[in-house]
């Protein structure tokens, strides 16, 4: 596969981009469910949620970071996720803007 030239885009798509790249796994969305459903941090709670390892948590939970999508803070030992509220936010309006930009055409294909 050939290198995506992301600078022919505008900073807005690739920010999109990277924010949906890293929600396009089950997993991830599982945790975002779990975080947004929690109303608070998640410090660790995940491996008895998800049935999954703490090795694989922990790589999603950073693609999730990496993506601007939750923050961490460290407590102690460990490191507690929630969402990052302005990145949110910014997701949720782009993502709106971006359907709603559809009107529909009658009589197309």
């Amino acid at each position: 596969m050939g290198i995506t030239k992301t600078e022919i885009f505008s900073a807005e798509q690739n920010r999109l981009a990277v924010m949906l790249k890293a929600i396009a796994h089950p997993a991830r969305i599982a945790i975002l469910q779990e975080i947004i459903k929690s109303k608070a941090c998640i410090c660790g709670d995940l491996v008895e949620e998800l049935g999954l390892a703490q090795a694989t948590i922990s790589q999603h939970l950073k693609e999730l970071k990496n993506a601007g999508l939750i923050q961490g803070t460290i407590e102690g030992v460990s490191i507690c996720y929630c969402i990052h509220p302005e990145n949110w936010k910014q997701l949720e309006k782009e993502l709106g803007d971006f359907f709603s930009s559809y009107r529909g055409t009658a009589g197309c294909c």
